[in-house]
């Protein structure tokens, strides 16, 4: 049998030469076929997120890299954002939703807002609608895992509000800064214990109100403990306050101001009065939190600036930008007083028992 020279190659030549990846060795990792990798790439709306998440694990383990992947940013806009939100009836999103669009349209942009109605199904697939239509997207009080989210933001360009995700840029209140102006507030008032009614198991933001508040009542003297998972809704405060009433504390601070709200109406109904019976703080400072009686002492959130400044920066990182820092952007917090919390008098703690 006749060998032709260089056919088999020699060492040192080129047939040492690692061959790059190709589409159809990423498409056997992935178990899909050739095409789906082409759309996933090219067409990330026409392939399911888990599909795309299984070809981009594959392509990142292979280090194979596309040309849409490595001319997008030169490629044709939509001139369209995705704002992906965890509930619409919730106020908190309110003057998020405002600013975001502000900055959009500002830039000259249009913004798709999608409602994920608190569930991370849903979420996905308003992500999977979204992803061929838009530059980039943000993420507020997302429900999906880190994992899941860091895979998105390999598709396309990606922000998340009030929650921060390693290699993934993001803005978030500055909560321990809030919490800790929050226990201060209450242990000049005289209080000594409180109850933190906890929000939903799954955001990001609860687990950092509960961790800082927790850590400035063991350096304030102030005894604390944790109840829930309620609903960030007024529904859920009033569980909230069936659960205090079984072990009632002289304070408690709220996830957010819809469960303070709740547990507020709750006392009431109850035949007891905020804040002779129990001071009551909540966090975000929404719509309707100086409406109520008594109106509502809560934490103030940039809400607005959230908005604002996570487009600006999604934009940002669409035109080529990257964090240096890889640390969150963080947006300051203050307490807003108002009569929803007062000073723990003897006569109080003589009414309590």
């Amino acid at each position: 049998m006749m060998i032709r020279g260089g056919s088999t190659g020699t060492s040192g030549g080129k047939g040492d030469e690692k061959k790059a990846p190709t589409i159809y060795d990423v498409a056997r990792a992935a178990g899909v076929a050739s095409s789906t990798v082409s759309r996933a790439f090219a067409r990330p709306g026409r392939v399911s997120f888990e599909t795309a998440q299984r070809i981009h694990a594959a392509a990142e383990q292979l280090g194979y890299r596309s040309k849409s992947m490595d001319h997008s940013a030169a490629g044709s806009r939509s001139k369209m954002i995705a704002l992906v939100i965890a509930d619409i009836a919730n106020p908190v999103y309110f003057e998020m939703i405002r600013g975001a669009e502000a900055a959009a349209s500002d830039a000259g942009y249009t913004m798709l807002l999608f409602n994920s109605q608190e569930s991370d199904t849903r979420e996905r697939q308003a992500l999977e609608r979204a992803m061929s239509m838009v530059d980039g997207i943000v993420l507020s009080s997302s429900r999906m895992s880190d994992s899941a989210i860091r895979q998105m933001a390999k598709q396309k360009p990606t922000m998340v509000m009030n929650r921060a995700v390693a290699d993934v840029s993001s803005v978030v209140t500055d909560n321990p800064r809030g919490m800790r102006r929050a226990a201060e507030h209450l242990g000049e008032l005289g209080h000594s214990e409180l109850m933190y009614l906890a929000g939903p198991e799954a955001s990001w933001a609860d687990g950092m109100r509960w961790r800082s508040l927790r850590e400035a009542g063991m350096e304030l003297e102030i005894r604390t403990r944790r109840g829930g998972p309620f609903a960030p809704t007024q529904h859920g405060g009033a569980e909230a306050a069936a659960q205090w009433a079984a072990h009632p504390s002289s304070a408690v601070v709220a996830y957010n101001d819809q469960i303070a709200i709740g547990f507020l109406r709750e006392i009431a109904r109850m035949g007891m009065t905020v804040p002779d019976d129990v001071s009551v703080v909540g966090f975000d400072n929404t719509f309707g939190a100086e409406l109520v009686t008594p109106p509502l002492t809560t934490v103030a959130s940039p809400l607005y600036s959230l908005g604002s400044t996570a487009v600006n920066n999604l934009l940002a990182i669409a035109g080529g930008a990257r964090s240096m820092s890889g640390r969150p952007v963080v947006l300051p917090a203050k307490l807003v007083v108002r009569e929803s919390t007062a000073a723990w008098t003897k006569k109080r703690q003589i009414r309590g028992k």
